[in-house]
């Protein structure tokens, strides 16, 4: 603002600088054009008077006026004043002669003793000698200082006025900007970094206005803390699928490792026991009973190893890894998948349909083999007896695609955005009747992301159907 209105104030000054230099010019020369008429009516007068006060006298001549004049054989002068005219004296006379002999011989103004500034011009005298014509230049510097006064009060005055209007412009134009800061201050003040946190606070829609560079900035801010705002939800999310993540991890351990603890004690007091007792009868029961408990110790340390290797294999495919690319045969997978899964489930109807030519695509056939595993055994767990599980595979322009339909009872559509997130199930009771860890659709849909193709549910009663589709080789390699 301060460097504006600098600028301004230079540039009004050099106008009335420049104006003022035009208008001293111009009065300059209306000065020498009355000099020049004032000579013009001395000139017929100097042949007939002997002395400049005498021709003064002669006619009447505007307040100020000097007349020197030298007749050869005399100089004398004369100004006129408020009473008429008056003789120079000697001394007076003598000191306007040095002071213009003296002057440059081009100038036109001179200063002289006792009269002040004069613009002065030489004329030649009829029949011989000449005379020397001035008029006071205090009109000139009277008008050009009121000229500049006039310039310097306007300048004063439409300085503070453009101050006033600038920061009124500014105040307005800036409005935008204080409510963004207003909003990013309240921002700053919220707690983000526990809990459930969501960002209300906008800039308001009329100082937001994507058209303007200024509205731009609060835009920008709105459409930040939108994003900032999913973030913090999303982030909330993720803090309750942990939790819960945590909780039936926790549970799913628990349960294994007191099955554990309990049969290892079963199996050590009855070992006491019979050690106590060297009856047959006892040492046989023992060794039931330690032979029971082993398997059941065997069964739980398995479902802590498959909970474990799924939790690893979760967090290697989130790294990228563990995945050995290869040439796969999706037809033939889905075959001997489709095979694996009859005898799990004599009591389901198990169809399948595969093009003739083999779907071929390039990725780690033992892992999707398990996303098709999977798919199969949760069609399988979550429909009643006698339903059935139809798979199909396709070649769909530059993509393989597998489906898994079953015509059970469908997913609740409360579960079914987060179906693929870990421990996900249509049952989150803790005594379900389903079994698993809810891993599985967890692990199908990292698989694959992995192969960088998308799995999708489409799911209504008697009507569900999960998609597989991933990059497919060219069915023409050239």
């Amino acid at each position: 603002m301060t460097a504006v209105i600098g600028m301004v104030a230079f540039i009004l000054v050099m106008i009335g600088i420049s104006t003022s230099a035009i208008l001293s010019q111009v009065l300059y020369v209306n000065l020498g054009a009355q000099v020049d008429e004032t000579a013009a009516s001395i000139q017929p007068r100097v042949a007939f008077q002997s002395d400049a006060e005498s021709v003064l006298e002669s006619t009447r001549f505007p307040g100020g006026t000097l007349l020197v004049l030298n007749t050869g054989s005399s100089i004398t002068g004369a100004v006129v004043e408020d009473n008429g005219p008056r003789a120079l004296s000697d001394d007076d006379l003598g000191q306007i002669v040095q002071t213009l002999q003296s002057a440059d011989g081009r100038a036109q103004t001179v200063d002289l003793p006792n009269l002040g500034e004069y613009f002065v011009r030489p004329y030649a005298a009829p029949g011989g000698g000449a005379f020397l014509v001035g008029l006071p230049l205090s009109s000139v510097t009277g008008t050009i200082g009121a000229i500049l006064t006039t310039v310097a009060l306007v300048t004063a005055g439409g300085l503070l006025l453009l101050a006033v209007i600038i920061a009124i412009v500014i105040r307005l134009g800036l409005r935008p900007l204080r409510a963004v800061a207003e909003t990013a201050t309240r921002v700053a003040s919220l707690r983000m970094d526990q809990g459930d946190v969501s960002i209300t606070e906008r800039v308001p829609a009329e100082q937001a206005d994507a058209q303007t560079e200024i509205g731009q900035v609060g835009s920008a801010l709105n459409t930040l803390l939108d994003r900032v705002d999913a973030s913090l939800t999303a982030r909330q999310r993720n803090e309750e699928l942990m939790r819960r993540f945590v909780a039936d991890a926790s549970h799913e351990l628990r349960t294994p490792l007191a099955s554990i603890r309990g049969f290892s004690e079963l199996s050590l007091r009855a070992m006491r026991q019979a050690q106590d007792d060297e009856s047959r009868q006892r040492v046989a029961r023992a060794v039931e009973t330690t032979e029971q408990s082993l398997e059941r110790i065997q069964a739980q340390s398995l479902r802590m190893t498959t909970l474990v290797e799924d939790l690893l294999l979760l967090a290697r495919l989130d790294e990228g890894q563990e995945l050995v690319y290869g040439s796969v045969d999706l037809t033939r997978l889905a075959v001997e998948a489709v095979g694996d899964a009859r005898p799990a489930g004599p009591d389901h109807s198990w169809t399948i349909d595969v093009p003739d030519a083999p779907v071929e695509l390039a990725g780690d056939a033992s892992r999707l083999h398990q996303v098709v595993a999977n798919l199969l055994a949760n069609a399988r767990t979550h429909t009643p007896a006698g339903s059935e599980v139809n798979v199909s595979v396709a070649h769909e322009g530059d993509e393989a695609v597998l489906r898994v339909h079953d015509d059970g009872p469908g997913i609740d559509p409360s579960v079914a955005s987060q179906l693929f997130e870990r421990f996900a199930r249509a049952d989150r009771s803790r005594d379900r009747k389903t079994g698993g860890t809810g891993l599985g659709l967890s692990i199908a849909r990292a698989i694959v992301d992995a192969h960088r193709g998308t799995i999708t549910v489409r799911s209504a009663p008697g009507d569900t159907t999960f998609e597989v589709r991933l990059p497919a080789k060219p069915a023409d390699p050239v």
